[in-house]
């Protein structure tokens, strides 16, 4: 009795401790969730501002005449996949991987999929896959800035101008709430006229300042282009493109530190229950000793009447 006794204390001084921990990471993600998800709230509105100017440009002729706007046969597709550099998320790498395979498994004829991996989670996936990976990023901020976004929204653009890829995905997490982060695709590359405007609406939609209708609540504006709607847009598209490619690294900054907020909050939770479970066994423990004892007094006693 007394070495399991032992055993039983230790074990609750031992998930005390794994408590403690679990207890700290939860305050410190969440700590980080709060900046990372206003830094992902407030981009939302710069992309519903600009979503009516852009949405007026892409209406115009002959917009294939635009690189990143050109459409062609798809023979290789890039894929930006966005996971964490760290564990301890839940499910949050898993479901990105899973919306990996899913696009993988689309049926493009004769596509190559290569990849530009942010987070060594990503970069573990795509070698498990096979996948060739062109570029990775790993020391990214766990608030991303812009200047972390361009390098990366630079090589998408630059490759898809050389012609090297025919497509370009974007595989992140979309931030819903701190108890809901959902996984998402997109298409980066090319731009066309539905893309744009669908993104943009997707991007804004879950402003600060409430859901916008896009049919109503921003009111019609008129534009005056100079020199002519055409370079305009041929100089908006690539910071577009470095502004969906921030985006979507807020989105997962966000998403990550929810996820680990979460699941250090489980994992603290289960840790109390377990402790409570251990106390009780060693409660009980504890009075099956004290009875045995009395037990064997009593019967002590009886013996030298």
């Amino acid at each position: 009795m007394a070495v399991n006794t032992k055993i039983v204390k230790g074990r609750i001084k031992s998930i005390g401790n794994t408590k403690k921990i679990t207890k700290a990471m939860e305050l410190v993600a969440a700590a980080k969730m709060r900046k990372a998800v206003k830094a992902a709230l407030s981009t939302r509105a710069y992309a519903t501002l600009a979503r009516e100017m852009l949405k007026r440009l892409s209406q115009m002729k002959n917009l294939n005449s635009l690189p990143l706007m050109q459409i062609r046969p798809v023979k290789k597709v890039l894929l930006v996949v966005m996971t964490s550099n760290r564990g301890l998320c839940g499910g949050l790498n898993t479901n990105v991987f899973k919306k990996v395979l899913e696009q993988v498994h689309t049926p493009v004829e004769h596509a190559v999929f290569e990849a530009v991996t942010v987070g060594k989670t990503g970069d573990k996936m795509m070698r498990k896959l096979g996948i060739k990976i062109i570029a990775s990023f790993t020391n990214l901020s766990d608030t991303p800035r812009l200047t972390e976004a361009t390098p990366i929204a630079q090589i998408v653009n630059e490759e898809f101008v050389k012609k090297n890829y025919d497509r370009v995905m974007v595989i992140y997490t979309d931030f819903v709430s701190t108890i809901s982060q959902k996984p998402a695709i997109k298409q980066l590359l090319p731009v066309s006229s539905f893309e744009l405007e669908r993104m943009l609406h997707e991007a804004g939609k879950n402003s600060p300042a409430g859901k916008i209708d896009a049919s109503t609540d921003i009111q019609p504006i008129d534009f005056i282009f100079e020199p002519n709607p055409l370079e305009i847009l041929k100089f908006m598209l690539p910071r577009l493109m470095e502004t969906q490619v921030f985006q979507a690294l807020l989105e997962s900054s966000a998403s990550e530190q929810s996820a680990r907020m979460i699941a250090m909050r489980s994992a603290s939770d289960a840790a109390s229950d377990m402790i409570d479970d251990l106390t009780f066994a060693l409660n009980q423990a504890r009075q099956a000793g004290i009875t045995r004892e009395i037990a064997e007094i009593a019967g002590g006693a009886a013996a030298l009447e």
